[in-house]
């Protein structure tokens, strides 16, 4: 459940990042791969957060889904597909503090003059989703995927299926690598 959410959150931070986080195997010709499937184990139930639902996993799932087929890739079976996509997600606890200057102050009955500051912390949520594809032969993974992005939280559906739709069209912009070098 916690990979889930962090997979929402990444997907809901999706308009800050343009660039995705992308890593991949520099000997593999990826012009080779036209079909594509998803592993059987390939799963986000267990990401451990209440945002992330069969309903996430769906949003997820089909968003991968329209962006290979909408750069070519055809959905096959398990095993003949040329590679098998899985993914995660995590979702941390991070804290952002701000120290602000608020004045200048002197007192004259003790020694001394400084500066007040104020301190504000704020902890947030952040999100992680990563995508594996793995070529079937090999059983290698070659290329994966990240974003990560704040969480948002009471979103409607809507909303929800827009963030993960760029978060992961963010993601697969580097898919195959030859994009990135155009």
């Amino acid at each position: 459940m916690k990979n889930l959410l962090i997979a929402v959150a990444v997907l809901l931070l999706a308009a800050c990042a343009k660039t995705p986080d992308v890593d991949y195997d520099k000997s593999v010709d990826f012009s080779n791969y036209k079909t594509f499937a998803w592993m059987p184990q390939a799963t986000l139930k267990n990401a451990g957060n209440y945002q992330i639902s069969p309903l996430m996993e769906q949003r997820v799932r089909e968003a991968v889904n329209t962006q290979l087929q909408a750069q070519g890739m055809a959905m096959a079976d398990t095993s003949t597909a040329d590679v098998l996509l899985n993914y995660h997600a995590s979702v941390d606890t991070k804290i952002d503090v701000d120290t602000v200057n608020v004045g200048y102050s002197a007192r004259w009955n003790y020694w001394g003059m400084g500066y007040n500051t104020q301190t504000t912390t704020r902890e947030y949520d952040v999100g992680t989703l990563i995508l594996d594809v793995i070529d079937r032969q090999s059983n290698q993974l070659v290329w994966r995927g990240a974003r990560e992005g704040r969480l948002i939280k009471k979103q409607s559906p809507e909303q929800r299926t827009e963030a993960v739709n760029k978060a992961v069209a963010t993601i697969l912009s580097g898919f195959p690598p030859e994009k990135l070098n155009k």
